[in-house]
């Protein structure tokens, strides 16, 4: 049975549909999703073009981790837009403000530096989504690319760009990005006998590619995250006949588990030993005999927050706990395994109420405040943000008056649980310089009101748009 229930009027989608009836009736939708995507750009490009900074330094950009310096959010050539203006329509369309960012640069890539795509994306030959995979290619290629650059990839990519696959797509992108360096970079004269073949081979190749990343976004629920390398040919070589030992040493040592599950506790059992390996030795001239007192290769802390029954007078523990580290969820089954590791130093922090109202006179938050507001909120409160806590300012909510005791007035914005709550960096800039505005509901429960008069309720489970959808 197909259900016909609609939010927004009745559905198409009924019983009495034939096979080609419904091809054909998603075929139209999905002819729809493209044109709402495209349009989409078109409004996040309209609203760049009602929100110019009133000076560089309040232009929109990205930061990059581990560096000083920031990125524009679209390559050059293309306009500036108010960093204060982005979080406004990431809200309204249920992205947060980085989200945001990507939508509204993407599309002044397009339009700006990729204009024949942004063209076959209105015509409705190139999804939008497909296109904007080439403009984030060519906003951050290194090196940076000037308009004329992008202009040759655009024009190199547009036509084919909706009749590829996805992997092709990438790798012609990065193909054209390198024959573009390669067309304008000065050629050396070649001495008689060389090959300009092997010339062309060593441009393609003088970009280092070598990295070990991370992908922190995206963890599985039984806490497995994914690694990406790229190494020299002869470390990686090294590497997999390591990691080889190590899970045939498991093995032998009994392992029941799965080869590719022996190699992945083997890479880990390898950063660990070497942690630990170079605190020992450090400022000694060998390594110290097996079995001596390693140093704690590994600290465990844990911010007890579990769900626990009585049952027949025991307490049972849930299966589940939160990692404060991407509020990601570990099995209990996961963290014991964690802490009975060898070389691991375990610390349990105290147990805080978070229900409780902890207050001070000083506009200074005390250590013991300031954590149980980390807890509690666990994230930046923003719609729609996911910054760890422990990554963000602390907030007055109310405003703190530093002259409000001196006048004999009662303080407006106590030092409070309850009128303190975390702001990244950029949204605590945002209440502070807009009229953003939120108040405390309870406990890690917010509403907010943007500059437009849109309101939405930020809690634990995330943030729910208190306006209702627009209808047609």
């Amino acid at each position: 049975m197909i259900d016909t229930r609609s939010g927004l009027g009745a559905s198409e989608v009924t019983d009495d549909l034939s096979a080609s009836d419904l091809l054909a009736l998603a075929r139209r939708r999905k002819a729809d999703e493209d044109r709402a995507a495209a349009e989409i750009l078109q409004l996040a490009a309209r609203w760049a073009d009602l929100h110019p900074p009133e000076s560089i330094h309040h232009a929109a950009a990205f930061s990059v981790p581990g560096f000083d310096h920031e990125e524009p959010i679209a390559g050059e050539g293309c306009p500036l837009v108010t960093e204060f203006c982005i979080p406004e329509l990431g809200t309204v369309l249920g992205i947060s403000t980085t989200a945001a960012k990507k939508l509204i640069g993407h599309a002044l890539e397009l339009r700006h530096r990729l204009p024949r795509l942004w063209d076959q994306v209105h015509a409705g030959r190139v999804p939008a989504w497909r296109a904007r995979l080439v403009a984030e290619a060519t906003i951050h290629a290194v090196p940076t690319l000037t308009v004329e650059a992008a202009g040759w990839i655009d024009s190199q990519v547009a036509a084919v760009a909706g009749k590829v696959s996805t992997a092709q797509l990438d790798r012609l992108v990065a193909e054209a990005i390198k024959r573009y360096d390669l067309s304008v970079e000065p050629r050396p004269d070649f001495a008689a006998g060389e090959d300009h073949e092997d010339f062309e081979a060593d441009q393609y190749l003088n970009h280092d590619r070598r990295h070990v990343t991370f992908d922190t976004r995206h963890v599985h629920y039984d806490g497995l995250m994914r690694m990406e390398a790229e190494l020299d040919l002869a470390d990686a070589y090294d590497l997999d006949a390591a990691i080889a030992h190590g899970a045939a040493a498991l093995k032998a040592l009994g392992s029941t588990a799965a080869l590719g599950a022996r190699r992945a506790a083997a890479l880990g059992d390898l950063a660990r030993t070497q942690t630990a390996l170079d605190l020992h030795t450090q400022g000694t001239p060998a390594p110290a005999p097996a079995g001596d007192n390693l140093p704690a290769a590994r600290e465990v802390v844990l911010h007890v927050h579990l769900d626990a029954d009585a049952v027949g007078g025991e307490t049972v523990f849930g299966p589940t706990g939160r990692l404060e580290n991407g509020q990601r969820l570990a099995l209990l089954d996961q963290v014991k395994g964690w802490c009975a590791s060898s070389r691991t130093k375990v610390t349990i922090r105290p147990v805080l109420d978070l229900n409780a109202e902890l207050t001070t006179d000083t506009h200074a938050i005390p250590d013991r405040i300031r954590e149980q507001v980390m807890l509690r909120d666990r994230t930046c409160v923003f719609p729609w943000c996911t910054r760890p806590a422990r990554a963000c300012d602390i907030d007055h909510i109310t405003p703190y008056d530093h002259d409000a005791a001196a006048e004999g007035r009662p303080q407006p914005g106590p030092t409070a649980t309850s009128n303190l709550a975390p702001l990244c960096r950029s949204h605590h800039r945002l209440k502070t310089h807009t009229a953003w505005r939120y108040v405390h509901l309870g406990p890690g429960v917010f509403e907010w009101t943007s500059p437009h008069g849109h309101h939405y309720l930020r809690d634990h489970d995330g943030t729910t748009a208190l306006d209702p959808p627009c209808r047609p």
